[in-house]
């Protein structure tokens, strides 16, 4: 598992001193889908409680710990700042990958699990042989995260495809990786329909997963390094 590095956290906090001054306030994207799009993978119900509730208070969070670094900064109070950081890197990471989240998905009946020829499943090929093989190593790094977090496919440094988890709500960007596609790990993205029984969930999400918004990401990504 992967931990932010000090060089990472004073980046995150320097972007976010540049637009505490005069910011708008943070809100919660719309589902690019009705609630029960997603069934019977993932049910309306966590569907509901996961967007409306969980990520709305990461969002709020956000909220309320920028304010304060604005006015811990217009005081030119550096510890206050410091003592900030934490709330900021959470619930910005909670707000940043459900973002992610919620766009990496869509249901079965609209291609949901569909990876279409292009150069992200020649690249998934490539390094691993095929999707289904990549599904078992991200579930399985996925599966061995020690508490809550992350577990995400990525394009790295170097420019290839790679697999990482992180803990909490660190964001993937923040380890110098792209995020393209993310599986939650909380408890709360699943334990409604699964209990703890983790590992269906981890199999079963596969079903729903927005290739072509992963497809775009990558080749964003690859586009942006040339």
């Amino acid at each position: 598992m992967l931990s932010i590095n000090r060089t990472a956290m004073r980046t995150a906090a320097t972007q976010t001193a540049r637009v505490c001054g005069a910011r708008s306030k943070h809100t919660v994207p719309d589902l690019p889908y009705d609630y029960n799009e997603l069934e019977p993978v993932i049910s309306a119900k966590i569907m509901k409680l996961h967007h409306d509730k969980h990520h709305a208070a990461y969002v709020a969070g956000l909220n309320a710990a920028e304010e304060k670094y604005a006015e811990a900064q217009a005081r030119n109070d550096v510890q206050a700042q410091v003592q900030l950081q934490p709330l900021l890197r959470f619930n910005g990471g909670g707000h940043v990958n459900h973002s992610i989240f919620w766009q990496n998905l869509i249901g079965e009946k609209r291609g949901g699990g569909e990876l279409p020829a292009g150069a992200l499943q020649l690249a998934i090929d490539k390094q691993f042989g095929g999707l289904g093989e990549l599904s078992t190593r991200v579930n399985a790094r996925t599966a061995a995260i020690q508490g809550s977090g992350w577990g995400w496919l990525t394009l790295n440094g170097d420019g290839k495809l790679d697999i990482l988890t992180t803990a909490n709500q660190d964001m993937a960007a923040a380890a110098g990786h792209v995020p393209l596609l993310g599986i939650d790990a909380w408890e709360h993205a699943y334990y409604l329909d699964y209990n703890n029984v983790k590992a269906e969930y981890f199999k079963n999400i596969w079903r729903v997963v927005n290739w072509k918004d992963v497809a775009r990401r990558y080749d964003e990504a690859v586009a942006q390094r040339k």
